[in-house]
């Protein structure tokens, strides 16, 4: 670990919180300089008037904090009410089989579409697209995924990106190096992914390459352990956050461990054990979810093991965008809601 600066820089922390509105423990947590990161779930949102009022109580207490939420479509939507309903990006992938064309112009306009409406509440980014592949063996992936071809993924992801882009928010690619062929899933178990590394990089890795490529500005690994190449799951191993992503890859954007309260970070040992090998591996922001007690072990770890905050970070900040046109906002809505059809009938 290397000793904390001077420079005010966003802390490594990220938490959640209890409810509808910040109480008054929590709005003194966030101005915590360990904490940078904020990420919302569906028990925060009950309308639009209610969510504005709770930003608006979280920016008071934290201008600058990083405000973050699932967003993807489909089964992970934390905002539904209020909201347009996102299909599952499988849909995408489905439209892609029958018109690539068409279905690289309607995820561009989704991405922007969501990512437009997080705006609408002061919310920074999405943890978003799904880069995994889908090998029909993952229940927590399954119809997360685009596709399952590098092709699709890959087609499908950059215009959805670009979207987001577009609407002035940051991308985040995960689960790195690709969490689609376990069947395991990593909230409930510790998966194990026992291939080679030529297959993985010759397969699940390649969507990660061409989204940096073209200009992903995050990533999250995975709680995989890939066991023929290296003991420790992704999110915590130097190996693939340092030899294959930041120098095999090139990556020079933000890395967000995934849920270190998931059981396929147990491996680590506790909750101190986890933030401090995810961040020595590589991470510049630790997420510690649903579990207040492990967000305040964590703090009181960083405050008695100080350490730089990443620069990066701060590029997660939303930035300004048209995106108040309401014609195609209506034209987004209405792919939405042809894809869902499509989704359904498939």
């Amino acid at each position: 670990m290397t000793l904390v600066n001077s420079t005010p820089q966003i802390g490594p922390l990220m938490l959640d919180l209890r409810g509808l509105s910040l109480e008054v423990d929590e709005a003194e947590l966030l101005r915590q300089p360990e904490v940078g990161g904020l990420i919302l779930f569906a028990r925060n949102y009950e309308s639009p008037e209610q969510l504005r009022a709770l930003m608006a109580q979280v920016r008071e207490a934290r201008p600058d904090i990083l405000v973050s939420i699932d967003q993807e479509g489909g089964r992970v939507q934390r905002l539904r009410k209020g909201v347009t309903r996102l299909p599952p990006m499988a849909a995408l992938g489905k439209r892609w089989e029958l018109d690539a064309q068409r279905a690289v112009a309607e995820a561009h306009e989704l991405g922007w579409l969501m990512a437009a409406e997080l705006r609408d509440f002061d919310i920074d980014f999405s943890f978003a697209p799904v880069l995994d592949r889908d090998w029909s063996r993952s229940g927590v992936i399954g119809d997360r995924a685009f596709a399952a071809t590098v092709e699709g993924i890959a087609d499908l992801a950059t215009a959805f990106m670009a979207g987001m882009h577009e609407a002035g928010m940051s991308a985040t690619g995960k689960h790195f190096p690709g969490h689609g062929w376990v069947v395991a899933d990593s909230h409930l178990e510790i998966p194990v992914d026992e291939r080679t590394l030529d297959d993985i990089l010759a397969e699940d890795m390649r969507p990660f390459a061409a989204l940096i490529d073209q200009g992903l500005d995050a990533i999250m690994p995975a709680h995989v352990i890939y066991s023929a190449i290296n003991e420790e799951p992704a999110g915590f191993s130097t190996y693939w956050l340092q030899q294959q992503l930041r120098q095999r890859l090139g990556f020079e954007g933000v890395i967000f461990s995934d849920d270190l309260t998931m059981e396929g970070a147990s491996v680590a040992g506790g909750y101190p054990q986890r933030a401090a090998k995810a961040l020595h591996a590589g991470c510049d922001m630790v997420l510690v979810c649903n579990r207040p007690e492990g967000a305040l072990e964590v703090l009181e770890y960083l405050r008695k093991n100080p350490v730089v905050p990443s620069a990066r970070l701060a590029r997660m900040k939303a930035k300004p965008a048209d995106i108040g046109d309401s014609a195609r906002r209506d034209r987004a809505k209405q792919i939405a809601q042809e894809l869902i059809s499509l989704s359904e009938r498939c």
